[in-house]
């Protein structure tokens, strides 16, 4: 028997202790990693990255090659894993599962107007239902910021469920686009409004504007997911996007998770990194861990 989970108020989210916040992201930063764990969390670094190419340049071109990266992150070092994902326009869905047959690269998806959100309902649901069609596995898709800014929660909570029922099978990714959230307590209102509403995972930003993800921000995403768990038992994943570009960083992350929900979300079931230029800093310290010397930026691709 399902257990009915009750609405809270999304006006009265519990507020963030911006300094507790801080203090606790400085602790993780400073955590030591052992050279066998370095290597464990630099390949589990790799498995979690959403390659991603959103650009109004894009081609069926590009997109195949990002996709032949994805399954073959650097060749010449042996058990190198996959990344997670790769993530796309839908217009570009069906030439990256093409390009991914036969591989456990997931496909995922914009929707909703990315990266604005500026559209009306109907077209955000034929957007996420035209890439879902087209074969995506995940569906990426933006809050309307300015309704949620205006308070509007209950027009965010039942877009996103809306959203949710047009993805069928795919799992859901909602992006709050965090740096107009302006608060830490938006963001975790924001939090509670998505996974309520149905969310699959909590993503902090499009890469298009700046600030994207921080650690604090992060973590108010993450202590919100805990919190949610002990309410209702469901698992939400977590994906910080944008920002994040050296494999030192992408450590902290891991340690940040590990520390606030468990080593069960330390897999690209549960959380993600959309960094693109993640991998290859990530590539060039696994390459330094195993052969002793750091090899130049040319040896790895770009895209």
């Amino acid at each position: 028997m399902s257990t009915r989970i009750i609405l809270p108020d999304f006006r009265n989210t519990p507020a963030v202790d911006q300094v507790g916040i801080e203090e606790r992201v400085a602790r993780f930063t400073t955590r030591s990693i052992k050279k066998s764990s370095k290597q464990h969390g630099l390949k589990l670094v790799l498995n979690m990255i959403d390659l991603t190419t959103l650009e109004g340049k894009d081609t069926e071109g590009k997109v195949k090659q990002m996709c032949y990266k994805a399954a073959h992150l650097h060749d010449v070092i042996p058990g190198l894993p996959t990344v997670a994902a790769v993530c796309v326009y839908p217009t570009m869905v069906k030439t990256a599962k093409d390009a991914l047959k036969g591989t456990s690269v997931k496909v995922a998806s914009v929707s909703t107007a990315f990266p604005s959100g500026q559209s009306t309902r109907e077209i955000k649901i034929s957007d996420t239902k035209f890439a879902v069609e087209n074969g995506a596995d995940e569906v990426d898709m933006v809050i309307s910021r300015g309704e949620f800014l205006k308070g509007n929660y209950n027009y965010v909570f039942d877009e996103i469920a809306e959203i949710k029922e047009a993805c069928g099978a795919a799992r859901l990714k909602v992006i709050f686009e965090t740096g107009e959230l302006s608060t830490l307590d938006n963001v975790r209102r924001a939090s509670e409004i998505a996974m309520y509403a149905g969310a699959d995972f909590i993503k902090t930003s499009t890469g298009k504007i700046s600030p994207a993800a921080t650690m604090p921000v992060t973590l108010v995403m993450l202590e919100a997911i805990r919190d949610y768990y002990y309410k209702t038992g469901r698992m939400v994943g977590m994906k910080p996007a944008g920002g994040i570009s050296t494999a030192k960083a992408a450590l902290h992350y891991l340690v940040m998770v590990k520390e606030t929900l468990g080593g069960g979300w330390l897999t690209n079931q549960w959380f993600r990194f959309g960094a693109s230029s993640l991998a290859n800093d990530v590539l060039m310290q696994i390459a330094k861990e195993t052969t002793g010397i750091y090899q130049s930026a040319d040896y790895f691709s770009k895209d």
